[in-house]
């Protein structure tokens, strides 16, 4: 295995998490996969090389313990910064004794450039020691792999860390998780926002109607520009990637930068008054209707309390 770089990458039940093609590229194709079903994860990562350790992944305190000295050797560990790679990381810096790079959008051999103020600012940090490393999810690509990684199973004993306790795991909320995880996406554009009226509640509705449907909440980059919604909600480009099984986009015009970063759902739905719309265009369904609207009626079918806010006929997205 190759001595300079390697990914290490948290699995739950065989699921790749968020960002593991992209570390496992940027630590040059050589990863280790540990958690429960490490090796049919594996076997789906764009790697060439993949050490897999079954363990459970519950207890990171005690599974950086258990992972260090594989790891050891290499000079860059490169995480994916899912919450189980922000959850290890620290433990894992400590376990080797190395400084922690968090939040990294480009991790080269002498030099790691971090991504800080909201992705405003790029900081430049000079590699003269080995260090740990958390990419930035869509920090870059990963091509897909030819052929399946060659696969080199490992035992990992267990270590016992004076750490936090896992009492019980709760599924995800939708209105919190990261989107790129998410299933069922209701993304708001400037057409969900009547002229004069509160963005901030506009949204805050398509959350509640949301959060009542199971799904997580997106926006354009004017909704986030504007700030009624948290960069973090921003769908594009320059944004969050996303996949999920369902996107519904509400007054969304489907500008280049935000379809740039859907993916590919297995099913669209815009709502939009304007027909011709690129939104509209490439959805599995097009709902030619003003969004506030729908928006409210929605809210009202699923008993969402709501605040009223005037609505019209809007293209804008």
């Amino acid at each position: 295995m190759s001595q300079h770089k390697i990914a290490a990458i948290v699995v739950r039940d065989g699921t790749l998490p968020l960002g593991a093609d992209e570390a496992a590229a940027e630590a040059g194709g050589t990863a280790l996969v540990v958690g429960s079903g490490a090796r049919a994860a594996a076997e789906g990562l764009s790697a060439d090389r993949v050490v897999i350790a079954e363990s459970s992944p519950a207890e990171m305190g005690g599974l950086a313990a258990s992972i260090a000295p594989e790891l050891d050797d290499h000079r860059i560990v490169v995480l994916p910064a899912s919450p189980d790679g922000r959850d290890l990381a620290p433990r894992l810096a400590v376990e080797l004794d190395r400084p922690l790079l968090a939040w990294a959008t480009r991790c080269g051999d002498d030099e790691v450039e971090l991504a800080r103020l909201d992705d405003r600012v790029a900081l430049r940090v000079a590699v003269d020691r080995p260090v740990v490393v958390t990419l930035a999810p869509n920090a870059r690509s990963a091509e897909a792999r030819r052929q399946r990684p060659r696969i080199e199973p490992r035992v990992v004993p267990e270590r016992v860390r004076h750490d936090a306790r896992l009492v019980e795991t709760l599924p995800p909320d939708p209105s919190t998780m990261d989107l790129g995880e998410a299933p069922r996406i209701f993304a708001g554009g400037a057409g969900l926002v009547p002229s004069g009226e509160s963005g901030t509640e506009a949204m805050r509705l398509l959350g509640e109607v949301a959060r009542a449907l199971g799904a997580s909440v997106g926006a354009t980059r004017v909704v986030t520009d504007a700030g009624w919604l948290d960069y973090s909600r921003q769908i594009g480009t320059t944004g969050v990637v996303v996949d999920p099984r369902l996107y519904v986009a509400f007054g969304i015009s489907g500008a280049t930068q935000h379809t740039g970063g859907l993916g590919d759902p297995d099913c669209v739905v815009s709502i939009n008054t304007d027909p011709s719309c690129p939104m509209t265009a490439m959805a599995d369904l097009g709902i030619v209707a003003d969004a506030p609207e729908v928006l409210r009626e929605l809210a009202r079918r699923l008993g969402v309390a709501e605040q009223s806010f005037a609505g019209g006929r809007h293209r804008a997205g």
